[in-house]
């Protein structure tokens, strides 16, 4: 029996679409350790307190520079139990560096180089990239407003779930975001930053000659 209209899934195009534009948003009016560190307790707060980490889920964590300095690191749960087994392992670290390695690379959040090559029907064989790459949501790009050439950093986790650790790190770096640019209002200091301009939808044909174009040019 029919009982309701049931949500639509996007399609990978649309969701590489959407973390384009967040890349193209959330942008830092400048970036220091202090605020790495406070991002990075911020993205430990969060997990902690989400139903995964109730299960027993673990979670790795690292900010590093673009150069590779690392700025903040830390691991939610344990690496083994006396039972052997435990929340994260020395594998989950090796995956998050290649994620980290994969916004090096292209420039773009994990995320969206995973969504954008399944929207293209591409695996990561079919694009070149081979060797210490991971093709997994979670690790994102630190833009400044100012600095379009390249991130300055990149912010990773890594828990296993492609989704949830890519939205766990775009929503504490939205938030963050949007909290120093009400502090700003509230100093009656005029705003710099460019959480309130409009970012240009990206249509799924975008996304896909962005990746043909632009990411695929890596790995050639």
């Amino acid at each position: 029996m029919f009982t309701g209209i049931h949500p639509m899934i996007p399609s990978d195009a649309e969701l590489a679409s959407k973390a384009l534009s967040e890349e193209g948003t959330y942008r830092f009016p400048s970036f220091s350790a202090n605020e790495a560190v406070t991002i990075g307790l911020s993205m430990r707060k969060r997990f902690r307190a989400s139903s995964r980490h109730g299960k027993g889920k673990g979670m790795v964590i690292s900010i590093q520079t673009i150069a590779g300095h690392t700025l903040f690191s830390c691991t939610v749960g344990d690496l083994g139990h006396a039972s052997g087994v435990g929340d994260v392992s020395l594998d989950s670290w090796a995956c998050l560096e290649g994620m980290i390695n994969v916004v090096r690379r292209t420039g773009h959040s994990s995320y969206y180089v995973e969504k954008g090559m399944n929207a293209m029907g591409k695996s990561p064989k079919q694009m070149g990239i081979q060797g210490d790459y991971r093709i997994n949501g979670g690790a994102y790009p630190i833009w400044l407003e100012n600095s379009p050439c390249c991130p300055i950093a990149v912010a990773a986790c890594y828990s296993g779930s492609s989704d949830d650790d890519h939205h766990l790190v775009v929503n504490v770096v939205r938030d963050y975001l949007h909290k120093i640019e009400k502090e700003k209002n509230a100093d009656g200091r005029p705003s710099s930053s460019g959480l309130g301009m409009p970012v240009p939808a990206v249509s799924a044909v975008q996304v896909r000659e962005s990746m043909v174009f632009g990411i695929h040019a890596y790995y050639e």
